[in-house]
């Protein structure tokens, strides 16, 4: 058997603090107004009784992980129909009555149905609905896919950016018996197809023209389809079965309720009633099954853990911008939101190319959720605009930044509690932080989050310098989203937080420096990928434990730290942290790929930091302002990166030559150093294909498009670079 560690959560909460959050791309913050950020970086009843009142076997417990019995089987199904034993837990947030979708709503309508759920923008005017309309037109549409023809186990695939109609969609998807399945909006027309195809979808909702003509394309291989609704703009053409919204709604106003109230009455906890597509970058996308109970009970233990505060004391707001067919934005957005009675605002379809900034402005979220390339994105943005501030703001911002990193590096290491508040960094604050603050939207948000990719120490450091804490959180679509996360109170710089209450953490076949796979149990394990037993059997051991494919360790404090990857494309152990160096090393780089898994040696792709297309999000060929000065200093008179490109400019590469042995005299090996790299012609981006819609790297398809960089590489067996002996690149 197999020498494991085993991470118990704390069972009392009583001392946590709150904090979540939600965020996105900002690539074009013009109208930030403090210019005083400098342009200097610094480094998310008994069982019986519960199982007799919802009809659910929810008997499960953790197997002893020091003297595992085999699970039994029906932990786990990869049947749509099927059921699971739900991992209940004997005390706790682990021992929390499962609830169905329709109860947790029933609920939040019961108690917050006079306040705001949804809003929106039309045209200048904004748009609410509260929580009892919000109900009734999940009813609705619920009903109206029952009329439509939608059986139960059968998807509703869901092809557009956030809206009120979205989660109306996938509300009532579930509502009516079938499955909610969020696809991305940048599946090619054979990828929806795949998507649409494997969950036998009966009905699909899309946003606009563009994306129904990707349906249309791919209409006749879809035997399952019986209708498609389109929920933006008018109908270019009239077709069978193809409604417009406002259509759709009148199918099921005058239903009666009889039907669909029977078909919610036999649903279970322990059912499926969502789809999460996996991103296929490592072969076709498998459709992660998640339950009631799954949602349910993640919503209710990442609220509770985080201390979000109920609308009837003080309303959470948050802004919806993170791809839906994502389970973090679903999570955030949807379902922690309304377990709490918050408000979810939609920012524009254009968000991701400069528009959200806007909409955080005017909606002043408490709580907001970025990828790590969100946050990237403000740094670079905020720094462009320090730069060209007038020299005494820059020492202000500079003074200012040094105090609040140091203040808050003292909150962290103290868990928060300071024994009071420095004179200087309340100077700070009134001077700079809350100037930031409020030009970001951010000046009533306590709950900034990261996650869905790694981020690096320095974006951290930047914004902790500003008084902006960026917290961690970690997890998978396989765990319902988050399964540790970062507290005010709780925090460490590039840990990954620790365990929500009821979760659980096996570290297995740890070295002797504890770093091993970190495997999963709780609540939020998914029942299992959609009509794939043999993938679900490599992702859940005989145990039930779900193995996440990533490698970490536990401090003596519990705070995860992910420290490497061991899936099956078998990425470097090291990669984060090399990449990371070599951004911290060389300022001018954006996007840093690691090349060199079962090679000789280890190679990379880097990208410039230039400037971005807001109409498209498309990257430029004009160098970022921070970039054009950094080459100043370094003696180039660059501007764009066809310029620098291909060792094009002697400076350039010789400086970030020279950065690069700073990081190889680090590492620990030849086999950990650099030994050739190369400037790619455009940086990363989700236009370009090279970033998915997450934002998070698409190796597969960058190793596709620069194959012949990456073959040239290795062309010729090189001596191990050293800083005596660096090695051009080709």
């Amino acid at each position: 058997m197999s020498t494991v560690v085993v991470m118990d959560p704390a069972r009392d909460a009583s001392n946590l603090q709150s904090s979540c959050g939600t965020g996105d791309s900002i690539a074009s913050l013009d109208e930030v107004t403090m210019d005083s950020t400098a342009n200097e970086s610094s480094e998310e009843e008994s069982a019986g009784e519960r199982e007799a009142e919802t009809g659910a076997n929810t008997d499960a417990q953790r197997p002893d992980s020091l003297s595992l019995a085999v699970a039994k089987p029906d932990l786990w199904t990869s049947s749509g129909d099927g059921e699971v034993k739900l991992r209940m837990g004997e005390s706790g947030f682990a021992s929390e009555p499962p609830l169905t979708v329709d109860q947790m709503f029933k609920t939040a309508v019961e108690r917050f149905g006079s306040y705001t759920a949804l809003g929106w923008k039309e045209g200048e005017q904004t748009k609410t609905i509260n929580y009892q309309e919000y109900y009734q037109a999940c009813r609705t549409a619920a009903k109206s896919f029952l009329k439509l023809g939608l059986e139960r186990y059968h998807g509703v695939g869901i092809l557009g950016f956030n809206s009120a109609e979205w989660f109306i969609s996938d509300i009532a998807a579930i509502l009516a018996g079938g499955f909610a399945v969020g696809i991305y909006t940048t599946n090619s027309p054979d990828a929806c197809q795949y998507v649409a195809e494997n969950c036998k979808a009966n009905i699909i909702v899309v946003e606009n023209h563009k994306q129904l003509q990707k349906i249309l394309q791919v209409q006749d291989k879809l035997p399952h389809l019986k209708a498609i609704i389109q929920y933006k703009d008018a109908l270019k053409e009239k077709r069978p079965n193809l409604y417009t919204w406002t259509e759709f709604m009148e199918l099921g106003r005058d239903e009666p309720d009889t039907k669909l109230d029977d078909i919610i009455t036999i649903q279970k906890p322990n059912q499926c009633c969502t789809l999460i597509y996996t991103s296929g970058t490592t072969g076709q996308p498998k459709g992660v099954m998640l339950s009631h109970d799954n949602l349910t009970w993640t919503a209710f233990a990442v609220g509770r853990y985080v201390r979000l505060a109920e609308a009837t004391k003080s309303q959470e707001i948050v802004v919806s911008y993170l791809p839906l067919s994502h389970i973090a934005a679903q999570m955030v957005d949807i379902w922690v939101t309304m377990k709490v009675g918050g408000a979810t605002y939609f920012a524009q379809p254009d968000a991701l190319k400069g528009s959200l900034v806007n909409t955080m402005r005017e909606v002043r979220p408490t709580a907001f959720m970025g990828v790590p390339r969100v946050w990237e994105k403000m740094q670079e943005k905020m720094k462009s605009v320090g730069a060209k501030s007038s020299t005494v703001r820059r020492k202000v911002a500079v003074w200012a930044k040094g105090v609040g990193l140091q203040t808050n590096l003292s909150k962290m290491n103290q868990n928060g509690a300071m024994a009071r508040t420095p004179m200087n960094y309340r100077l700070a604050k009134k001077l700079v932080f809350k100037k930031v603050r409020k030009a970001l939207g951010l000046d009533r948000c306590t709950k900034c989050y990261t996650g869905a990719a790694p981020i690096t120490k320095d974006t951290l450091e930047f914004f902790l310098s500003l008084d902006i804490p960026v917290y961690e959180l970690y997890g998978m679509s396989e765990s319902t989203g988050p399964h540790t996360i970062s507290l005010p109170d709780a925090f460490r710089l590039t840990s990954v937080g620790k365990l929500i209450p009821g979760c659980e953490t096996k570290i297995n076949n740890p070295d002797e420096e504890g770093n091993g796979e970190i495997c999963f149990w709780g609540r939020h394990v998914f029942m299992g990928y959609l009509n794939q037993a043999d993938k679900t059997e490599d992702a859940l051991d005989t145990e039930g434990w779900l193995h996440s494919g990533d490698l970490g360790k536990q401090d003596d404090n519990g705070f995860l730290f992910i420290t490497g990857r061991i899936k099956e494309d078998s990425i470097l152990l090291s990669e984060l942290i090399i990449t990371d160096a070599v951004k911290e090393a060389v300022p001018l780089v954006s996007n840093a790929m690691l090349i060199g898994d079962k090679r000789k040696f280890l190679a990379m792709l880097l990208t410039i930091k230039c400037q971005v297309n807001g109409d498209t999000g498309a990257p430029e060929d004009e160098l970022m302002p921070e970039a054009v000065e950094l080459c100043r200093k370094l003696g180039s008179n660059a501007m764009r990166v066809s310029e620098i490109a291909g060792g094009r400019d002697p400076v350039i590469h010789a400086a970030i030559q020279e950065g690069i042995n700073r990081v190889n005299e680090k590492a620990t090996s030849n086999a950990q150093r650099i030994q050739k790299w190369t400037i790619l012609n455009q940086d990363f981006s989700i236009p370009g294909g090279e970033l998915g819609p997450t934002m998070k790297l698409k190796r597969p398809v960058v190793m596709k498009m620069y194959k012949e960089q990456v073959e040239n590489f290795y062309k010729e067996v090189v001596t191990p670079s050293t800083p005596d002996n660096s090695m051009p690149p080709k």
